[in-house]
């Protein structure tokens, strides 16, 4: 999707529900990071698919990976602060949370992507995009995340509101 946040629907609404096994800010940061791709194409100019190698489900694996573990690493500093923004339960996850939440969440915006766009290979090295839905419009798929996005953030309100009160 050009427009990253629209990640962040499908992200916040399939995320919260599985906060306990999946770390969330990890599944969250999956959701978007794919978009570096594109946004050096369009910076750099370069002629380059916009949704190229970083958009399959073999570099979502290696990229989920990889930020699993980053994120894994960095985790124990910004616990406090995953916590206050009820991102975070009180239980302890392990790495295989944080690796799972990064391969479903790259494999997630894979999944989105591949229904929109046609330069996309996501089962490469096979070279054509299966899941490319011409019956689906673009606009479908962009109203899907913003609904996705609308169930997160009023779950995430919920959850938000329900912690100040409990605190009372």
């Amino acid at each position: 999707m050009p427009f990253t946040p629209l990640h962040l629907g499908p992200a916040l609404a399939f995320g919260l529900p599985l906060r306990k096994y999946l770390h969330l800010p990890t599944f969250i940061v999956a959701n978007v990071v794919l978009d570096v791709e594109p946004l050096l194409v369009m910076m750099l100019r370069l002629n380059y698919p916009l949704h190229g190698y970083l958009h399959t489900f073999l570099s979502a694996v290696a990229v989920g990976l990889l930020l699993g573990y980053v994120m894994f690493r960095v985790n124990k500093p910004l616990k406090g602060f995953y916590s206050k923004l009820q991102l975070e339960t009180n239980k302890t996850l392990t790495l295989k949370s944080f690796f799972a939440a990064g391969i479903f969440g790259t494999a997630l915006h894979v999944l989105f992507d591949s229904l929109l766009y046609s330069e996309m290979h996501p089962f490469f090295p096979y070279l054509a995009n299966p899941m490319l839905n011409f019956h689906m419009s673009t606009v479908s798929v962009y109203l899907l995340c913003v609904y996705l996005g609308i169930l997160g953030l009023t779950w995430y309100a919920i959850l938000f509101a329900y912690s100040l009160f409990k605190k009372r």
